[in-house]
């Protein structure tokens, strides 16, 4: 929906004058009608929704009644044992005293030491408020205090098995944060000051800044991460210059054009997850991969994925493989004319890939040189906190609702990731945009997650299904793509590993055990951040650093991730210098740069194509 700028307050902005002031709330009669009338057709909306549609009722891809059944065990188990009850009880009780006592100190102007403070990287206590004013730092402490209470009461309960266990912990976690103090007007000191000054300026653009986002959302809550409107692809993200030179229903394939005079002879493909767009790896010409990639005197193509409908709701997980994996090696090679090309997989592109290249040893493929695997599982024993959403029952819950649309919509994709970081992905903006009444701040990080896909049916039951629950990729012959059954021990080139020591997405132990995996020669390598910002990490931005361990036997199965990391050495910079000296002698000799059309595949549009453009919201 547009925004109708002319009755609204702009973000930010003082009043100069009690007559300014005067002219903007003479509008608010207007604005609050607007208001009023926008919000009784949202209820109404969200209303026939709900009824029309009761599997929607979920937070992500969770199942409320799944919740609901994880905290009624775990309520079951705490009223067994009393007496821990009573104990937790107790402890809090004496954490609320030592509060009182400190605070009573503190008014009487002694000295005294908080019982409780905030994690170092906890940014939300971060205004002066917090700490110099007695009121909001005793609310600050209280709260502290009673959601860690929270948090190791739960984590304290016996008799749960472990997915439930993670579960529980996962959700008070999310119900903690919920409830932290500057989310709500009246308890965070930032708000109130903008309040005063602007004379309730920010809680009316707030709002209004509410209800645009529950229009975009269509009745549900899509939180605006950032000013859309700053943004286009193809012009300042994705930009660098390229032609599609093959398509299939399900990719279209990217070439890009040189920046070198000569290349190196094997090409590069990358294969980007489909559970967001490519470009990602092509965000700014300082921290694109892709450009990076060309600078270097490689010839770089690229996957970009379709945003799938319902008419794709059948499309397969060997789909996927056959006219994506597949399909782009073989048109890179015919738009190159070379014998062989390095593959590289983005977290659920490395996994098809892993799965692609089991298959293609199978079929006796020799033309994959290497691979490099960015953040990617191929054993799902661990998959970090993303595992609570995944249990029979939750799955069941998801392919219901897939049913009626043949897909699972994008928002709930992405709102399970941004639960995975809630503080900095949810309530960050639910407190900027809604209490302070600002507009999102330009960002293309944001930008590009705000742009999410959507998964067909059958691809992603199978996915959840083979993959997270029954963890069939890591067994031999557990899973069978285009007739072949996958046996992951037989992947046999050369393979270099990338993953990142705070990701919460593949947890970088997890993906540790594809070096065990397959036999042929493994290089592990681990990055700091997460599983963005450790893989988007540009040798300019001199950020992070990464671990290499080179005299670790990868390959040997009775190493573990904590042995590999205690022998291994750290590096400042970017691990993009360190694949690159590892590709480069790979790479066959150089030779005249390549342009995108000149071989046996002709151009079909210029970069970054049509796929790529289709939003889903």
């Amino acid at each position: 929906m547009t925004k109708n700028n002319s009755t609204s307050p702009k973000a930010g902005k003082q009043p100069d004058s009690a007559k300014d002031v005067q002219a903007e709330t003479a509008d608010w009669p207007a604005i609050m009608t607007d208001i009023a009338q926008r919000s009784q057709n949202l209820v109404q909306e969200f209303m026939n929704r709900g009824a029309a549609d009761p599997a929607a009722a979920g937070v992500g891809m969770a199942d409320m009644a799944s919740i609901g059944g994880a905290f009624l065990e775990l309520t079951a188990k705490m009223m067994a044992e009393p007496q821990k009850l009573m104990e937790a009880q107790a402890n809090l009780w004496r954490g609320y005293m030592e509060l009182w006592r400190n605070a009573t100190l503190q008014a009487l102007g002694h000295e005294a030491a908080a019982p409780v403070a905030p994690e170092a990287s906890d940014k939300r206590f971060n205004d002066p408020a917090w700490q110099e004013n007695q009121v909001f730092n005793f609310i600050k402490q209280s709260y502290l205090l009673t959601a860690r209470w929270m948090q190791s009461t739960v984590a304290d309960v016996d008799g749960l098995d472990p997915h439930t266990k993670h579960k529980v912990e996962f959700f008070t976690r999310q119900f903690a944060d919920a409830l932290a103090p500057t989310n709500f007007a009246v308890t965070n000191p930032q708000v109130l000051r903008a309040t005063a000054e602007s004379k309730g300026e920010n809680l009316v653009k707030g709002l209004q800044n509410l209800l645009e986002d529950m229009e975009k959302g269509k009745g549900r809550l899509r939180v605006s991460m950032t000013d859309e409107a700053a943004f286009k692809v193809g012009e300042n993200v994705a930009a660098p210059p390229g032609k599609v030179v093959a398509e299939t229903p399900l990719m279209q394939l990217i070439q890009y054009t040189p920046t070198t005079a000569t290349v190196k002879e094997i090409p590069v493909v990358i294969i980007p997850p489909w559970i967001n767009k490519f470009y990602i790896l092509d965000l700014r010409e300082k921290n694109s991969l892709v450009k990076w990639l060309t600078d270097q005197g490689y010839t770089t193509f690229i996957v970009s994925w379709v945003n799938p409908d319902a008419a794709l709701a059948g499309t397969s997980f060997d789909d996927y493989m056959m006219q994506g994996a597949i399909a782009a090696k073989d048109a890179a090679l015919a738009a190159t004319g070379a014998q062989q090309t390095h593959m590289v997989g983005y977290c659920i592109g490395g996994t098809l890939l892993a799965a692609t290249l089991a298959y293609l040893k199978a079929k006796k493929d020799t033309t994959v040189a290497s691979a490099t695997y960015f953040v990617t599982l191929t054993d799902f024993s661990e998959p970090g906190d993303l595992g609570v959403f995944i249990d029979d029952e939750q799955i069941s819950s998801i392919e219901k609702r897939m049913e009626e649309t043949g897909y699972l919509d994008a928002g709930d994709m992405a709102m399970s990731f941004n639960m995975l970081r809630s503080n900095d992905l949810i309530w960050s903006f639910v407190v900027n945009n809604y209490l302070l009444g600002k507009e999102p701040f330009p960002f293309d990080l944001l930008y590009w997650n705000a742009d999410s896909t959507r998964m067909p049916r059958a691809m992603h039951s199978f996915y959840l299904r083979k993959m997270y629950l029954e963890n069939k990729l890591r067994e031999p012959g557990g899973l069978s793509l285009g007739g072949v059954p996958i046996d992951l021990r037989t992947v046999d080139v050369p393979t270099y590993m990338i993953s990142c020591r705070e990701d919460h997405i593949a947890p970088w132990k997890s993906t540790f055990a594809a070096t065990s995996l397959f036999s042929g020669p493994t290089k592990f390598v681990l990055s700091g951040s997460g599983h963005i910002a450790g893989v988007v990490n540009a040798p300019a931005a001199k950020k992070y650093g990464y671990w290499t361990n080179d005299k670790a036997k990868t390959g040997k199965k009775a190493q573990t991730a904590d042995e590999w990391l205690a022998g291994a050495t750290e590096h400042p910079g970017s691990w993009w210098t360190d694949w690159e000296a590892w590709l480069k002698p790979r790479s066959g000799a150089e030779i005249p740069a390549r342009q995108p059309g000149d071989g046996k595949l002709k151009v079909i549009e210029n970069a970054p194509g049509r796929y790529v453009k289709a939003r889903a919201v």
